[in-house]
């Protein structure tokens, strides 16, 4: 089996994600190659592959345009394929959060017209102690407005491995 990892990221966390995917699918066997959607100069066919898998983090209630752009630009060849939808955000990291980070996604997919086959809400991280004053503010009063973390506590890895890898072993096996 043959899959392409497409992704984008943006503090890191979503690049640290897609390292995990392919390294997971590798050790299962699985030929991977990985394709950060910023990278505009690479030639990429996506026909050459069996099955995909689509990360990229939202920032600002959206995932990057690089990779929406992506979706649109291969959705044809993208729908014809079992794809695994990875979408990274702080919402997902919290059950009161679910519904919104979901929000994203819908969003994407109507902006993009692709919708993947299966979606994963994953949850991000905070870089805490590399943000500037007014990055900080948002993070605490906006994004993470009504949960239990405190920005001045730290950078904190909200992402669930082990969640990840079930899910990836089920998309993995699928028919």
């Amino acid at each position: 089996m043959t899959v392409l990892v497409a992704y984008a990221s943006l503090e890191g966390q979503t690049g640290k994600i897609a390292g995990f995917v392919a390294d997971h699918l590798r050790q299962a066997g699985v030929a991977v190659e990985v394709f950060d959607t910023a990278d505009k100069t690479a030639p990429l066919d996506v026909d050459g592959f069996e099955r995909a898998v689509l990360a990229a983090p939202v920032h600002e209630r959206r995932h990057p345009l690089t990779f929406e752009v992506f979706l649109g630009a291969h959705r044809t060849e993208l729908e014809a394929r079992p794809t695994l939808m990875l979408s990274v955000s702080l919402n997902a990291a919290f059950a009161e959060g679910q519904a919104e980070a979901q929000e994203y996604v819908t969003e994407m997919e109507m902006r993009a017209r692709f919708a993947a086959t299966r979606t994963l809400l994953v949850p991000g991280a905070v870089q805490a102690g590399s943000y500037e004053y007014f990055e900080t503010q948002i993070l605490r009063h906006v994004v993470l407005r009504d949960f239990d973390y405190d920005v001045s506590d730290g950078p904190k890895e909200f992402t669930d491995w082990a969640a990840l890898r079930q899910e990836l072993d089920a998309f993995a096996t699928a028919p």
